[in-house]
């Protein structure tokens, strides 16, 4: 008895210690990152720019936005109810998607029924279904500039562990991106130093297309030639006519005439001349060439 009242006791005190933590916890949705003033930066589907607000899901499962509200309204926390039945708004886990303050509604489900403005201090707030939960707020400070965003540095981590914000004008703007560098190529830093306008990649890329196109040229017209000596050196070893015209330069009518006078030598085909010229006489009083007259009629004497 006395050692469950023990165990009892200590259970209470862990609890009431746990309870009294300064921790606190990052929401399962974050308001991630907003840019007030879009000048040169993400482009909608309908080619305008404007502000935007990014919210992340800061869980392991699926969740659908789709229901809750999003204010930049302290006294009205149910400004804009995010429609209900769009798939696009089942947010996968760790992943982020854009809300655009162009205070146009009309265009769709991501578009808001408010603006931003730079020179005063945005109030940004994700309220619950019921619109009485505050899922989560963030406050951007006046002046920023054009292209410019404030968010967290990683994405979801709104608090270090001494519990204050970690809030504040990012380095890099990364719509429906990790706001974090995970990795940084030195190669591509400097060339962006050094080439800025991208001549140098451009011209580079260029050379390489020429030469590839050369090299491929030179190839198959060696591979080619290569192939040509190759068959010619084999039709000269059979030993067959064909072999006789590879070498050669004459056509082919004079090259079977050749080939049918061998022929005709081999099988004893030609005829043997004699210096005795034999005569018949013809019995005919007239030139057999001159046979045509017999069919002329004769004048009358």
């Amino acid at each position: 008895m006395r050692s469950f009242t023990r165990l009892s006791f200590l259970f209470i005190i862990v609890a009431l210690f746990s309870g009294c933590s300064t921790d606190k916890k990052n929401p399962e949705w974050v308001i991630n990152e907003v840019m007030v003033v879009n000048e040169s930066n993400y482009v909608d589907h309908f080619g305008q720019r404007n502000g935007w607000i990014e919210i992340y899901n800061n869980t392991a499962k699926t969740m659908d936005l789709g229901g809750r509200f999003l204010t930049n309204d302290r006294n009205n926390p149910k400004k804009y109810p995010i429609p209900r039945g769009d798939v696009l708004t089942r947010i996968k886990p760790h992943q982020h998607v854009l809300f655009f303050a162009d205070e146009n509604p009309i265009n769709g489900t991501f578009h808001l029924n408010f603006r931003l403005d730079s020179t005063r201090e945005n109030y940004i707030a994700l309220y619950d279904n019921d619109g009485k939960k505050l899922l989560d707020e963030i406050v951007i400070p006046a002046g920023m500039l054009a292209d410019q965003t404030y968010g967290y540095e990683q994405d979801g981590i709104k608090y270090h562990e001494d519990g204050s914000s970690t809030a504040g004008i990012l380095a890099r703007v990364t719509p429906s991106s990790n706001n974090a560098i995970l990795e940084s190529n030195p190669k591509v830093d400097n060339l962006q130093e050094t080439d800025s306008l991208g001549g140098l990649l451009t011209v580079t890329s260029m050379m390489v297309v020429f030469i590839g196109l050369i090299a491929l040229y030179l190839f198959f017209r060696l591979s080619g030639n290569i192939a040509k000596r190759m068959s010619q050196k084999k039709v000269a070893q059979s030993g067959t006519l064909s072999a006789a015209r590879s070498h050669s330069h004459l056509s082919g009518e004079v090259l079977a005439a050749i080939a049918a006078a061998i022929h005709e030598l081999k099988e004893d085909q030609h005829d043997i001349e004699s210096t005795i010229l034999t005569i018949h006489q013809v019995k005919r009083n007239f030139s057999p060439w001159s046979t045509k007259r017999q069919s002329l009629r004769e004048l009358p004497r």
